[in-house]
């Protein structure tokens, strides 16, 4: 995983995003927060997973069913599977290490 501090890279209203294997964030008050690290960790492996490719389609899709459902963009988002994963576990910081593949799933 390679930090780096980027405000043109990372949306408005968002602390970072993750691009395989890059994470680019707002600012260095967030690459310092270990669960925010451990967040971006955990899109890493799913990024992986999915081949990269295949979690951008499939973020974007989901993404898209939940802001029908939810006819709100920071709900849509919030409930993401992978966001969803994401926040219940960047707390964690073993999370990674006991992760089963494809956990994602359990989030839908």
């Amino acid at each position: 995983m390679r930090l780096i501090i980027s405000k043109f890279w990372v949306p408005k209203g968002f602390s970072g995003i993750t691009v395989y294997p890059f994470v680019f964030v707002r600012d260095l008050f967030w690459a310092e927060k270990k669960s925010f690290v451990n967040h971006e960790k955990i899109h890493l492996r799913q990024q992986l997973e999915l081949l990269i490719v295949l979690f951008f389609i499939w973020y974007g899709l989901e993404f898209f069913v939940r802001l029908i459902q939810f006819r709100n963009r920071q709900k849509a988002y919030r409930n993401i599977s992978f966001e969803r994963e994401a926040y219940a576990n960047e707390s964690n910081p073993d999370y990674l290490t006991n992760r089963k593949f494809f956990s994602f799933f359990n989030y839908l």
